[in-house]
This record gives C-alpha cells, sequence and structure tokens, in this order.
C-alpha cells in the first residue's frame, strides 16, 4: 500500500460543498437536575460526509457518539451547532437519513416482512401507492438475504436476522444517508463478519454513504474511509485518520496494523492525568 494509502486527515479541512451531510461546532451536554449545571459530553465537533463514504466514529463509552447520532438523525437538539443535510438545515428527521440501533427493536406482533414496512408509515415519510410500496419492502428484505423468513416473527428469529430485519426496515425507506449506532456488536464474530460485509454491499449497490459509531477498532479500520477518534476531556475530536485501501481489506496488513497503534496511542494519551 502506498504512503497515501494511510494518512492523518488536517485537522481544519474546508467544508467540501458536495456533503451530503455537514455538522459544524456541535456542543451537547445534559443536567441531571434543575439545580446542577449541565454536563458537557461533546464539545465543538465537525464533519464533512460524503457521497458514498463511510466514516466511522470511535471513542470510549460516555463521550456522546451516539448522542451525536441522535444529533444527526434530527431526533434531538444540540446545545449549539448546525447541521445542514445536502445543503439545506436540519430541523427534525428527514426521509433522506435512517437510523440503525443496536437493539433491531422489531415489534413482536408483526411478521418480519411487516416490520419492514412499519418505518414506510412514519410521519416524515413521503406516501408511496401501494405497489411501490410492496416492492421496497420485498427489494429490501431480498437485500438482506430474509426472504424466505419473510412470514417469521421476531421471537422466531436468530439475532444475526432480526438485525438483518431492522437494516431492510431502514433500506425500504431509501435513504441516502445510514446512522448506524454499534449495529453488529451484540452479534458473534461470523455473523458480525457477515453484517459488515452486507453493509459494503448495501453501500455499494445504493451509493449510500453511512456514520458508524463503534468500539471496535478493527471493524472501523475494516470499513471505513475515515475514522474519527473522540477523547473524553470533555468530548472533542483528537484524531482523524483517512484510508483509501480497497475492500475487502486484511486487518493484518502492515499499513492497517500501524493505524491500530496509532489509535490506540491516540486514545492513551488522551486519557492520561495531567500535569499539575
Amino acid at each position: 500500500m502506498s504512503a497515501a494509502a494511510l494518512a492523518p486527515s488536517a485537522a481544519n479541512a474546508a467544508p467540501e460543498q458536495s456533503s451530503l451531510l455537514s455538522a459544524q461546532a456541535i456542543s451537547l451536554g445534559y443536567a441531571t437536575s434543575r439545580r446542577e449545571a449541565a454536563t458537557t459530553v461533546l464539545t465543538d465537533f465537525s464533519l464533512e460526509l460524503q457521497p458514498g463514504e463511510i466514516i466511522a466514529l470511535l471513542g470510549p463509552s460516555g463521550v456522546g457518539k451516539s448522542s451525536l447520532l441522535r444529533v444527526l438523525a434530527g431526533l434531538q437538539a444540540a446545545q449549539a451547532g448546525e447541521i445542514r443535510i445536502k445543503g439545506r438545515p436540519l430541523n427534525g428527521p428527514d426521509p433522506a437519513l435512517g437510523l440503525v440501533f443496536q437493539d433491531p427493536s422489531l415489534l413482536p406482533w408483526l411478521t418480519l416482512e411487516e416490520n419492514v414496512a412499519f418505518g414506510l408509515d412514519f410521519r416524515h415519510q413521503p406516501k408511496l401507492d401501494d405497489a411501490t410500496r410492496r416492492q421496497r419492502v420485498q427489494q429490501a428484505i431480498s437485500e438482506v438475504g430474509l426472504q424466505s423468513a419473510r412470514t417469521r416473527y421476531p421471537d422466531e428469529l436468530s439475532g444475526g436476522m432480526a438485525q438483518r430485519a431492522s437494516l431492510a426496515r431502514t433500506l425500504a425507506r431509501a435513504p441516502q444517508i445510514l446512522l448506524l449506532d454499534e449495529p453488529f456488536s451484540a452479534l458473534d464474530e461470523v455473523t458480525r463478519h457477515e453484517m459488515q460485509t452486507l453493509l459494503l454491499q448495501i453501500r455499494s449497490q445504493h451509493q449510500a454513504a453511512a456514520i458508524l459509531v463503534t468500539h471496535d477498532i478493527d471493524e472501523a479500520l475494516l470499513l471505513a474511509d475515515r475514522i474519527l477518534l473522540i477523547g473524553s476531556q470533555p468530548g472533542r475530536l483528537i484524531g482523524r485518520w483517512s484510508i483509501s485501501q480497497a475492500h475487502p481489506r486484511d486487518d493484518t496488513s502492515a499499513a492497517l496494523t500501524e493505524l491500530r497503534v496509532q489509535i490506540l496511542q491516540t486514545l492513551r494519551s488522551a486519557r492520561l492525568p495531567r500535569p499539575q
């Protein structure tokens, strides 16, 4: 791999006009009670997501990764900053955004097929005629390889199948951007690898972009075009790396091994106590 295939990104790169999603100077905090000051979990965070790009958000627990994803999805307001989607302000849930959680959250009284169709009834989704609706649902189920399980109920599905169904529910809505909150972390190693491969296939087929929250450095190395590392003093961006190596990737390659060491060193350095 050439040196250009693995390099830190410029920390203050100018936003590109072609960005699908732009977040500028996002800050977020919570107050545990009315009498206490808000605890800051994210400070002055910015990113630019380009068409077809996968960005991985890494960092320890509690630094605001999942909260950031909810802000980017339009489900939670930031204390400061601005988010734009395709150049226009994001003021709430948007059909161009699809959020996938760690918990598949399938409705137990609906079949897999009905669960996939359920996402098309969200208030902010455009109304579809019956033929288009059926086509969207069947295509999404086919893409995740669950055609034979269409009539099963959630308690008849394995963990991997349930997560595929959750992903199909999002794909049926035809989003341009997937926001993924540790969707594979509860799966066994083999199933997790299958889901990672599926994500790359979906990116290729739909030309969709994705932001992936993960604690797994190897998962970020195998999937992402860019990796953003968030620290905890308080939550700030402490590292950026770009990877141009083609997929599928070999996580034992020298370049990815070097990057893994860089990420670990950056994370550990950021968590060391400051001198008094």
